[in-house]
């Protein structure tokens, strides 16, 4: 792998429309269910505006210049205090098992420290177990309950990592 042909930036409005196919497809690949999940937000296609408010940012992964996944971070809608939540971490084949989930993982969690926040939430659903070794291999826990408001009732797996003592 050239490293100087993949780019993680930050999303910009003429991206919506490819990195709304991209989501759909990987979520789709995932089995994803429709309802309760972010297939149905309708966010998904105008990424580049939902992320466009204080606390919140949302980078995508490029190979020559070709969008194939993405993720963010915001604040946790309803959350306790001081938490963000990790959004829609998605990659297409072409980008997985390249260490990008990593790199991208890295780019949340230190701007969501940037940011101010003190603990990182996120949602998924059982079947992700890739995403889910990630998760853990970064600090992230296991909870038995939701957090917040998302609107993702379909996604019954719910992981927090503290951002306190993080380097």
């Amino acid at each position: 792998m050239a490293t100087d042909q993949w780019e993680i930036r930050l999303v910009r409005p003429e991206d919506n429309v490819v990195l709304a196919q991209v989501l759909r497809e990987v979520l789709i690949e995932m089995k994803v269910p429709f309802d309760g999940t972010a297939l149905s937000d309708p966010e998904i296609d105008t990424m580049y505006d939902a992320y466009q408010y204080v606390n919140a940012d949302y980078w995508v992964v490029c190979y020559r210049n070709r969008i194939l996944g993405g993720a963010g971070i915001a604040p946790l809608r309803n959350g306790p205090d001081g938490y963000c939540e990790l959004q829609k971490m998605y990659f297409l084949p072409k980008a997985r098992g390249k260490g990008l989930g990593s790199q991208m993982m890295h780019k949340c969690l230190q701007q969501a420290k940037s940011f101010g926040f003190t603990d990182c939430y996120l949602e998924t659903i059982p079947n992700m177990m890739h995403a889910q070794k990630l998760y853990q291999k970064w600090g992230f826990e296991y909870i038995e309950h939701p957090l917040g408001n998302t609107g993702h009732c379909s996604c019954p797996v719910w992981m927090v990592k503290s951002l306190r003592d993080d380097t």
